[in-house]
């Protein structure tokens, strides 16, 4: 097997350089029916994808489950808000490494709070506010996949020629998901802290209004 060593790692860093957010200027300020929420989302998202010619970002299946599973607000006279692309978005994200459980840990205290609010802050505040510092992360992710790249390719240096590529190859590959791992193992218990101080706030402010009455 032969395999062109930087024809890959030129591959991977330039797909990396394809992945950018929606921004929220792009995002509609008129409300959408759901064809257009899903056409608006694959014309956006589509390259992402694994497969772009057949994988899908968004069916109407998934919208319909993730309004039953309180991920997302029902639309109003069968129309979806700004707000309602916003949190589509988040959970596009984090259904890859996150339970819906998970994810509606995450997304029920920011609708609840800031949902198709007039306060200073809102949905779309906290949007950009999380995407604001997507160029550096990206930067900083090509630096580490390129350390790891050039690390995996100094492992199996005894190994018969006509096998190193491939060992070399698992090698990366098997770092990269170590990182996964890792960094999935602490979002988890990131999710878990994030339920418990929401559910003391809502504690918090249950008591605060019991003891005004």
């Amino acid at each position: 097997m032969t395999i062109n060593t930087e024809d890959l790692i030129n591959s991977i860093i330039e797909s990396l350089g394809r992945i950018h957010h929606i921004k929220l200027e792009d995002i509609p300020n008129i409300d959408l029916y759901m064809d257009q929420v899903t056409t608006f989302m694959e014309s956006r998202l589509k390259n992402t994808t694994r497969n772009p010619g057949e994988d899908k970002i968004l069916t109407k299946t998934m919208i319909n489950n993730y309004a039953k599973n309180d991920l997302l607000p029902p639309p109003v006279k069968k129309k979806y808000s700004k707000e309602h692309l916003i949190l589509l978005i988040f959970i596009y994200y984090y259904k890859g490494i996150l339970s819906i459980n998970d994810i509606q840990i995450l997304l029920k205290p920011l609708t609840e709070k800031y949902f198709q609010t007039s306060g200073e802050l809102n949905l779309g505040n906290i949007y950009e506010e999380v995407f604001s510092l997507e160029k550096t992360e990206v930067e900083d992710l090509k630096e580490d996949i390129i350390k790891k790249f050039t690390t995996s390719r100094e492992t199996f240096k005894d190994a018969p020629e006509e096998d190193r590529e491939i060992l070399q190859l698992f090698s990366f590959i098997s770092m990269l998901s170590y990182d996964v791992y890792v960094k999935r193992l602490l979002i988890e218990k990131m999710v878990d802290s994030f339920k418990s101080a929401t559910a003391n706030d809502s504690n918090n402010a249950q008591s605060d209004g019991n003891s005004r009455k």
